[in-house]
């Protein structure tokens, strides 16, 4: 089983918001095998707090139009965690994901294509 199609929907959204704020490398992680408690987990990085921020309040804008709330969010200085139940935004200094490698942790789920990052890959 893989995740949903609104769960796959609902992270390209966030994909490009993260996009949008100058974020960088993305990876959606399908996680509907490993978890009960959501499908698909996205990871993002930042450069600074100021944006972390931003990234963070962009990907709850874009999703608010589309109808989606966060059940909660969660953060530390160098850290946001968005919760929107099927999807699970991380955003995450360089150096705070290199220490967690939420990546690596996960590396034996698949991974999802992300329609922004083939976009920005495109236009390089």
């Amino acid at each position: 089983m893989s995740a949903t199609k609104e769960a796959v929907a609902i992270t390209q959204i966030a994909a490009h918001a993260v996009m949008e704020k100058l974020g960088h490398d993305l990876v959606a992680i399908d996680m509907s095998e490993q978890l009960v408690l959501c499908e698909v987990f996205l990871i993002a990085s930042g450069q600074n707090t100021p944006q972390i921020n931003a990234i963070a309040d962009e990907v709850e804008r874009k999703l608010h139009a589309v109808g989606q709330k966060p059940a909660r969010r969660e953060n530390g200085p160098e850290w946001i965690l968005i919760d929107y139940t099927d999807l699970v935004v991380h955003v995450q200094t360089d150096e705070l994901r290199r220490y967690y490698m939420l990546d690596r942790l996960w590396n034996d789920c698949p991974t999802i294509p992300l329609d922004a990052v083939r976009e920005a890959s495109a236009r390089t």
